[in-house]
Parts: C-alpha cells; sequence; structure tokens
C-alpha cells in the first residue's frame, strides 16, 4: 500500500515542548505546584542522541529534591501519547534524548513551498525598532579589503534582523568635520598647486593615494589657476616637517584656510563628495545601501553638540581643569578621565560622538546597534558612560566588533594604508574574486575572529571552496527541475509521507532547522551562522544527489522526491540573499 500523505506541517520543537511542560506539570504535581516548568531543546551533535535533547530533569533535580536521571524517567513515563515521538531516552547525569517519527519532518517541504520567501521570517524582533549604524569610514580615500568586512557583516545583519522580526534602519556616519578631511582636502590643494607650476614639498604624512591627483586634475580642468597661491605663502611659517610631522602638517592646513579664505569651503567641499561618491557606488556595487547618510557637521551646525554637553553638565558629570571641559569617564569603567571642550573652546571628536549617539535614542529607536572595528573595543565603556552620564540607558547600545580582514595574494600579506596609497581597495578585491566570494568569505567566520581572506580558495572552482559548494548545490536542482519541466505548485500535493529514505529525513530535518538558525544568528549578532547552515544544508543536497535518482519512473516518488529538492532550492536562495550572495541557475 502506498503511504499515507504527511499531516500538515507544525513546528517539531514547540510541539515537544508543549508535550515536556505537559509531563514536568504532572510529574511536579507530586511534589509542588510552583516550580519553573522552561523547558528548553538543543539539537545533539551526534544523530545516535535524537533529534532533540532537554536537560530539564538535571535544572529541576535539585528543588525537586530528586535523583536527575530518575526525574528524567519519571518525566519521559508521563508524555502524553504523541504520532510526534518515536522514543524518549534517558543519557548521561539526566539528559532526556527524543527521536522523532518521520512525519514529523516530511511536511516541511510544502511549507517551505508554500511559504516561498517568508520561510524562516519570525517574530524574534515584535516589530522592534533598530538602528545599525556600520562602515562610517572617513571619505578620506577609496574604501579598503578593510572596511569590505564591516560591510558585509553590516548588511547580512540588517538582513538577518529584518527576516527575525525587527523593524531596520541602516545608517552610516559621515565624519565630514574633522582632521581627516582637512589633511584631504590639503592634500589635493597641494596636488593643485603642482599642476599650476607651484613647488610646494608634499608631506610624507598627508595623503598620497593617486586618487587625490586625480581630484586635483578635476579642480584644475574646472578652474585653472583661480585656487594658485604662492609658494612661499603657503610655506609662510611652516616649520620644517623633520622636527614635528604632524605641527607641520597643522600649519599648512592653517595657511590653506588664511590664504584660500571662503574658497576653502570649495577645495573641502570637493574632496568629500568625490570620495563620498566614489564609496556610495562602491558599495552599492557590492550589495550594501543605507537608508540614512548622517553628517558629522549637523551636530556642529544645529546645536547638538552644546546640547549633548549641557545635558551632561546637569548631571554632574563634567569638569573644568586647565581651560579644558572634562568628562568623568573613570566613573564609568573607562581608563581615564576625556576632555570634550578643549582649551581653545573646540569640541574633540569624542563630544560629536556622544551628540550623535544621544541623537540615535531621540530619533526613538528601541535598540541602537554600532558595528565598529575592533581597534576601538576601548571606546565602548566611555560611550555608554557619556549615555548613562547624559541621563539615557546604555544598555540600549550594543556595540558588534569586527575585526579587519587580513587580504593573502600569492601567500602575501598585502599592506593598507590609506595615506601611503598603499593599499588594496574594495572594488580590486571584488574585481579579482567577484562580489559572490567576497560577500561569503567576509562572514563566513565570527565578526570578532580575525579573517584571513585566502584569494585563491576564493577563486577555485572545488568544492573547497564554500561558496562554489552552495551555489553549485543551487544550480544542480534547477538542472533537475528544468529537465522535469513542470510547474512547482503542482508539487504542493506530492505525498511526502514516500520519503523515507536516510538522507532524505535528513535533508528534511536541515530544512525545518531554518527558521530556528535565523533567529539564532539575529540573536547572537552572528550572519556566519547562516553561512555554516547553507554549507551543511548544501553537503546534505549533494549526498542524496549522488545517492538517489530524482526523475524515476515511479509519479508519485518522484513528485515528492522533487518537492524536496524545490524546498531545498528555495532555502538555499533566502539564505544566499540573506548574506547578499547571488543563487546562479547554471554553474
Amino acid at each position: 500500500m502506498p503511504a499515507s500523505p504527511a499531516p500538515a506541517y507544525l513546528d517539531p520543537q514547540s510541539r515537544l515542548i508543549a508535550l515536556l511542560e505537559q509531563a514536568l506539570r504532572q510529574v511536579a504535581a507530586e511534589v509542588a505546584t510552583n516550580l519553573p516548568l522552561q523547558v528548553e531543546l538543543e539539537r545533539p551533535k551526534q544523530a545516535s542522541h535524537g533529534d532533540f535533547a532537554c536537560n530539564v530533569a538535571m535544572q529541576l533535580g535539585k528543588a525537586m529534591k530528586r535523583n536527575p536521571r530518575e526525574l528524567a524517567q519519571a518525566v519521559i513515563a508521563a508524555l502524553p501519547a504523541s504520532d510526534l515521538l518515536e522514543k524518549a531516552e534517558i543519557a548521561g547525569p539526566g539528559f532526556i534524548n527524543l527521536f522523532l517519527k518521520p512525519a514529523a519532518w516530511q511536511g516541511v517541504a510544502a511549507e517551505v513551498l508554500a511559504q516561498a520567501d517568508a520561510y524562516g521570517s519570525g517574530n524574534l524582533g515584535r516589530g522592534a525598532k533598530v538602528q545599525i549604524e556600520f562602515v562610517s569610514a572617513n571619505p578620506t580615500g577609496p574604501l579598503h579589503v578593510g572596511h569590505g568586512r564591516g560591510a558585509a557583516f553590516g548588511a547580512s545583519l540588517s538582513n538577518v534582523l529584518k527576516m527575525a522580526g525587527y523593524e531596520v534602519q541602516r545608517e552610516y556616519y559621515v565624519n565630514d568635520a574633522g582632521r581627516q578631511m582637512d589633511i584631504l582636502a590639503l592634500s589635493t590643494w597641494l596636488r593643485y598647486l603642482a599642476l599650476c607650476g607651484e613647488v610646494v614639498p608634499f608631506p610624507g604624512n598627508a595623503y598620497q593615494g593617486d586618487y587625490v591627483s586625480t581630484m586635483a586634475d578635476g579642480i584644475y580642468a574646472l578652474h585653472q589657476d583661480r585656487y594658485q597661491r604662492p609658494t612661499a605663502a603657503v610655506m609662510k611659517g611652516v616649520a620644517a616637517a623633520e622636527e614635528d610631522a604632524e605641527a607641520h602638517l597643522d600649519a599648512l592646513i592653517a595657511n590653506a584656510k588664511s590664504l584660500l579664505g571662503p574658497d576653502y569651503a570649495y577645495i573641502h567641499g570637493y574632496a568629500l563628495e568625490e570620495q563620498l561618491g566614489d564609496c556610495r557606488n562602491d558599495l552599492t556595487e557590492f550589495g550594501v545601501t543605507f537608508d540614512t547618510w548622517f553628517s558629522e557637521k549637523t551636530l556642529h551646525e544645529s546645536g547638538l553638540i552644546d546640547r549633548a554637553v549641557e545635558q551632561m553638565k546637569k548631571h554632574g558629570h563634567l569638569y573644568q581643569q586647565d581651560g579644558a571641559l572634562w568628562f568623568r569617564s573613570t566613573a564609568f569603567g573607562d581608563e581615564k578621565d576625556r576632555v570634550v571642550r578643549r582649551e581653545n573652546g573646540s569640541y574633540t571628536y569624542f563630544a560629536a560622538d556622544i551628540a550623535y549617539h544621544i541623537n540615535k535614542f531621540e530619533r526613538g529607536f528601541d535598540r541602537v546597534l554600532d558595528v565598529w572595528g575592533a581597534d576601538h573595543h576601548g571606546y565602548i565603556p566611555r560611550v555608554k558612560g557619556a549615555l548613562t552620564a547624559a541621563g539615557l540607558d546604555a544598555d540600549r547600545l550594543t556595540v558588534a566588533l569586527v575585526q579587519f580582514a587580513v587580504l593573502y595574494r600569492n601567500g602575501q600579506k598585502a599592506s593598507m594604508s590609506t595615506r601611503s596609497g598603499q593599499y588594496v581597495t574594495l572594488r580590486e578585491l571584488r574585481n579579482e574574486v567577484g562580489n559572490d566570494a567576497a560577500r561569503f568569505f567576509y562572514v563566513l567566520r565570527k565578526s570578532e575572529q580575525h579573517l584571513d581572506f585566502d584569494l585563491d580558495l576564493a577563486k577555485s572552482q572545488s568544492n573547497d571552496n564554500p561558496v562554489y559548494y552552495i551555489q553549485y548545490a543551487h544550480a544542480r536542482i534547477c538542472s533537475v527541475l528544468n529537465s522535469w519541466g513542470g510547474l512547482e505548485r503542482d508539487l504542493l500535493d506530492a505525498d511526502s509521507g514516500l520519503l523515507q529514505e536516510p538522507r532524505e529525513l535528513a535533508l528534511l530535518k536541515r530544512l525545518a532547522e531554518f527558521p530556528e538558525t535565523i533567529n539564532t544568528a539575529a540573536r547572537e549578532l552572528s550572519p556566519h551562522v547562516i553561512a555554516y547552515y547553507l554549507k551543511e544544508l548544501a553537503a546534505d543536497l549533494h549526498g542524496l544527489y549522488v545517492a538517489c535518482q530524482f526523475l524515476v519512473a515511479d509519479e508519485a516518488l518522484k513528485q515528492a522526491r522533487l518537492l524536496l529538492i524545490a524546498a531545498t532550492r528555495q532555502v538555499l536562495n533566502s539564505g544566499l540573499a540573506l548574506l547578499g550572495v547571488s543563487a546562479p541557475e547554471k554553474m
């Protein structure tokens, strides 16, 4: 007799928890009625340990004054009859290992196909508003491969949080008001002066890249010698660079501002817009977009920094010393107190950062998430301390740290220094390995772990390359479905009860893990969890592809297997999309 169709799919994990809670209530009633009944399940690493494991007997053993193994046995004995559960066993000091019947999984393929792109979406976030700020590189030169990791991580995490039920806003903080931008403006102007015939020594600590000369060429083409000033005036009062390179640079900047007057704003603005525009284009081509580009200048121009400082002063956390205004950040776990306003009355970068974060809270976000380079680890307590000092809940701010990627080409580490111009740009990396490999490799490790980017592996067409391996699984399914030539919606009526083979069941179980994987990645702020899941899903598919035929003569079995691989294609597509990676139909 043919197998009967599988029942409508219901999440096995939540059904198991309900069964265990019912059994616990019965067992606990023998001793007390107010014991905690929170049940959690985990997936054992070894298939021989079942589909799920539960440690509730060990958690409650002491409170109930019972041996955990004896309590586990009592819980198993009290489990209600269910068409879900094959058997339950006790393991170790009191684990309950649960083995499910095939019918528990067989309905998931039709569920995936019916929900399509919505499969895996959840309500973990309950619509909470989350702002995630990432990249935020100074617009002083092209993005390099280090910035690329923060971009890939932030974009992927944004996608994951949105799928987990959060309302997500992506933001880029444009550092357009600080000294680095003045250095870029000066560097551009000095290259421009050379085009005008002036011979001004170019500082070794200015920005050296070819892009600076390109900007100078653009200004000269538009305005010829309008911004030319004599070399003697440019160098007036400037001490030799050998004495103090940074003071030398600051003196040149001061002279540029004095000599150019209102025209300095044009040079500064031109350099900013050129580099910011290049950054936008690079990120867009990389599949990374933002809802908001927030200008640091607006903090100064709108008085937000003044207001933030007054807010902290009102709460008694600022003091005057040596003519400067200090934040008592040591009271909040920082290693030393920090200046917020210098002796000359100008605000520090830290003051602007405080105002920016206060502004984030004022915009009504339930949670604020910053993605910073790992070298900013020490900056966390002072920013959180400043928020607390301003009377805000600093726990609403979470900082995810991202280690810079180290690129290896031909076994050699590439130097990445924006000022020197000796760096590998994100665009160069993308052109070499492709967007897909770059996006995937960047999130293949936990963000706080060092990442050695292996170019040879990223470009290889082999099973060792995880991107190729996963995309090939998708392409294999497309090939089978194209050979079949039918409509996927017709597969929804397939008899999934025929899916009984171990590899078929393994693939069904893996599909059922996808929603849980999304929630885990969202809770832990870890998109690499998705990357690992996709590798395992692809391995299950490849194993099934080698072990069995899909287009068999038995029409019912053929429909069931096609339903299974069509569902797998859907999840592969959805998972890759979360990471910003394409799902090709042919390879």
